[in-house]
């Protein structure tokens, strides 16, 4: 049996993915709300494809418990924040996990730990607590990284097809571990040490970073010189050997926003570029503010209650608002004694900020400058609604006449 350790975006998908092809899975998570609704039926937060496969694995017989299972396989996925004054992980969820896992496992049990974490995080934070273990019971506890590889919406589709990395410190059991995730995943799976495979997944997400905000800072000096970022990028991008990405408001998520300051915090001396990169993304909402501010005079407005935000997740088409730019906007707006400028976005059904609303066409007719800060699909599909409006699209979608961009 595979009891899964937490329930959130990461750890829900993989329990019902593994139970999905057969394999017995119990889902554990603290949080007793979210296990009473997935036992009564009901998943914990929208995705492509996840009802079906909730309704699948529920046929199959997964299982959710607030309480970890007596078992030899544990699977780790819970939050890795880091510290915002350090920039270092705290890894301090992994390790209240582990330990209850070794309260409560088998003999020769492996646990593999899908939460990022920096490189060197295992072998400072977790090791010590499993050899201490290994060491007073005199049984074998074996660790293994299986660092994530998926995106809110498109998780299913993505754990399939996306290739994987697998660090183990023991070779036989890293390709143990590789034989349960090829049960289910057609991408190709690699099997490392733990170390490179937790330096693989953070320097994926830095290097995405570092593009963003390389992106952002052209998108800055364009503004200033009065020229199209978005037509030089495409132009750009027709080289073989060049893939800038799009500018933004900011970058939100538990990945790109989070990951590269991991590297950041230790390595303080050798992270120049990352880290200018992670100021200049980390900047963009206050950017976006003044852009709103600017626009504003420019039209003669003066009353920010009619500016409205588009958009309050940290993506297009999903429900997960962590890190979100919308937010760190509003956030900075409060820091200056401001009221809330509205804000609507049709994936976030229940009260999260001041001012919200959850009707469309309400959100339309109390604003006259509408702020796209998610490029929703209800939006691109009605797209026509914001004529007439004065519009700041962040996020390169509207072609409408005299839009304004970053």
């Amino acid at each position: 049996m595979i009891n899964v350790i937490g329930l959130g975006y990461i750890g829900l998908p993989t329990a019902l993915m593994m139970a999905s092809h057969g394999l017995n899975v119990v889902g554990t998570d603290y949080d007793e709300k979210r296990v009473a609704s997935l036992n009564d039926g009901t998943i914990t937060f929208q995705e492509r494809g996840l009802g079906e496969l909730y309704d699948k694995s529920r046929a199959l017989g997964v299982q959710f418990s607030t309480v970890y299972q007596e078992t030899d396989l544990y699977i780790v996925s819970v939050p890795t924040p880091y510290d915002p004054l350090s920039k270092q992980v705290d890894p301090s969820y992994i390790v209240s996990a582990v330990n209850e896992i070794l309260d409560t496992c088998l003999p020769d049990s492996t646990i593999v730990i899908e939460s990022t974490v920096s490189p060197g995080t295992i072998d400072r934070y977790i090791r010590p607590i499993v050899d201490k273990k290994s060491l007073q019971d005199k049984v074998a506890i074996h660790l293994v990284h299986a660092p994530e590889r998926i995106i809110p919406g498109n998780m299913v589709h993505e754990l399939i097809y996306n290739n994987r990395t697998i660090g183990a410190d023991d070779r036989a059991v890293g390709e143990r571990i590789k034989s349960i995730y090829e049960q289910f995943c057609e991408g190709e799976i690699i099997v490392t040490d733990i170390r490179t495979a937790e330096m693989t997944k953070v320097v994926e997400n830095t290097y995405r970073a570092v593009n963003i905000g390389f992106a952002n800072e052209l998108a800055k000096i364009c503004r200033q010189a009065g020229m199209d970022v978005y037509e030089i990028i495409r132009i750009c991008n027709q080289h073989p050997r060049v893939n800038i990405l799009k500018p933004g408001p900011g970058v939100g998520g538990h990945c790109i926003s989070v990951d590269p300051w991991f590297l950041v915090g230790d390595y303080p001396g050798l992270t120049d570029i990352i880290s200018a990169s992670m100021n200049t993304n980390d900047a963009m909402p206050a950017y976006v503010l003044r852009r709103i501010h600017d626009i504003m005079k420019e039209k003669g407005m003066t009353d920010p209650s009619r500016v409205g935000l588009y958009g309050l997740t940290y993506k297009e088409n999903v429900d997960d608002c962590r890190e979100s730019p919308t937010l760190q906007l509003l956030e900075c707006q409060k820091k200056h004694l401001a009221e809330p400028l509205r804000v609507y976005d049709p994936f976030v059904k229940y009260d999260l900020v001041e001012n919200q609303y959850h009707d469309f066409e309400a959100f339309l007719a109390d604003t006259d400058f509408v702020v796209i800060m998610v490029a929703h699909r209800q939006l691109l599909e009605k797209m026509d609604l914001l004529r007439g409006k004065v519009v700041l699209d962040t996020r390169g979608v509207c072609d409408l006449d005299g839009v304004y961009r970053l």
